[in-house]
């Protein structure tokens, strides 16, 4: 485990392994560096693979004002410290809006990816309700992580009640209560993105790097449609579907995708 520093002074925790280009991983809500060990190790047959805890999560720090513009300072201090870019860049679910964010304000950044960001754009599902980031944020300050959890999964996925208080006994769940006080987070970076509208024409850009938008088709078909309007953006924005896979992807399915993807740049520079 290595540290970099943000522009605010927080230590961001990540781990390094591999030789070639460096590629960062971006997880998603939740998610720590650990939930990405699988895929970084396939890709590291290719790649420097960075692999990092997001603010509020793992063995990094946390600042007691939130700001997205923090966590795009802490990506653009993992970038520097790792080899100071351009760098490849994979985000996935909320991750991969993250990462786009960061191309968009000009992060160094030659290639990115990102798996399933969950946009809602039509009526596939139902929309993120208005007040999201504040009822959490009460029912985290009123000591209630699993509170928190469930209203995340509810409304934030729109899971069934019922299969989310299933979800209580399993061993996954103590992490996520570690890890829910970070859900406030990424509500902020899906701001405004979950309206059921279809997203503003001029969204992202400025972003100007090739970009690959990879879905399942075996998933919630709210993340279909996410990717095909995202892919949508521009010609160099491209749609890959895997056939088989949700949410919970498989590395074994997506790292190929993801070497194909990001080797191309190494081709069309020899």
């Amino acid at each position: 485990m290595e540290h970099a520093y943000s522009s605010d002074g927080t230590a961001i925790a990540y781990d390094r392994q591999g030789a070639g280009p460096v590629l960062v991983l971006v997880g998603g809500t939740l998610m720590t560096r650990a939930r990405h060990a699988a895929l970084a190790a396939l890709l590291a047959e290719e790649f420097t693979v960075v692999s990092y805890d997001r603010r509020g999560r793992g063995d990094s720090g946390d600042h007691a004002e939130y700001l997205v513009a923090r966590e795009l300072d802490d990506l653009d201090a993992v970038i520097a410290q790792t080899g100071g870019g351009p760098v490849l860049l994979y985000g996935m679910s909320s991750g991969g809006v993250l990462a786009l964010e960061a191309v968009a304000r000009g992060s160094a950044v030659s290639r990115l990816a990102v798996y399933e960001p969950p946009l809602v754009v039509d009526d596939s599902r139902p929309p993120l309700p208005e007040d999201y980031v504040e009822r959490v944020t009460e029912l985290l300050a009123g000591g209630d992580p699993a509170g928190a959890l469930t209203y995340f999964l509810t409304a934030g996925l729109a899971m069934p009640a019922e299969a989310v208080a299933g979800m209580r006994g399993m061993p996954f769940w103590p992490h996520w209560e570690a890890t829910a006080r970070t859900l406030p987070y990424d509500g902020r970076v899906m701001s405004g993105l979950m309206s059921g509208r279809p997203l503003p024409a001029d969204r992202w850009r400025s972003v100007s790097v090739p970009v690959l938008v990879a879905h399942g088709d075996a998933g919630d078909p709210a993340m279909s449609s996410a990717a095909k309007e995202l892919a949508s953006r521009a010609d160099h924005f491209t749609l890959r579907c895997l056939p088989g896979q949700n949410h919970n992807v498989d590395p074994g399915a997506l790292a190929p995708v993801l070497t194909e993807f990001f080797t191309a740049t190494a081709r069309t520079r020899s």
